[in-house]
């Protein structure tokens, strides 16, 4: 039931966004999606709100093909997927940390 609660307060949530780095021209820096996950890339986004829009664009930034959000207080697996980026939020909804794995 709690991962249908926090999907539902992702829907809730207000669309606060954050752009990701721009190269030189202007263009967004999005890696093409592959089998590994680059979190360095992602790094300047701790501290922002957990959002389905930001969840979008840390996979468009990182390369992850998947997203696994952790909840406050929440057990997780230890298998570690490359291509897998998790990101783990407070009670507040905040971003504390983005790994690969």
């Amino acid at each position: 039931m709690k991962p249908a609660i926090t999907l539902t307060l992702f829907g809730l949530t207000a669309c606060a966004t954050t752009t990701p780095p721009f190269d030189d021209n202007g263009n967004p820096n999005v890696r093409e999606q592959s089998e590994t996950c680059d979190a360095e890339a992602a790094q300047g986004m701790v501290g922002e709100r957990a959002t389905s829009a930001l969840g979008g664009e840390l996979l468009a930034i990182t390369g992850a093909r998947t997203l696994r959000w952790v909840p406050p207080r929440t057990a997780v697996t230890m298998d570690y997927r490359m291509d897998r980026l998790t990101v783990s939020y407070d009670d507040n909804m905040l971003i504390e940390r983005i790994s690969c794995g």
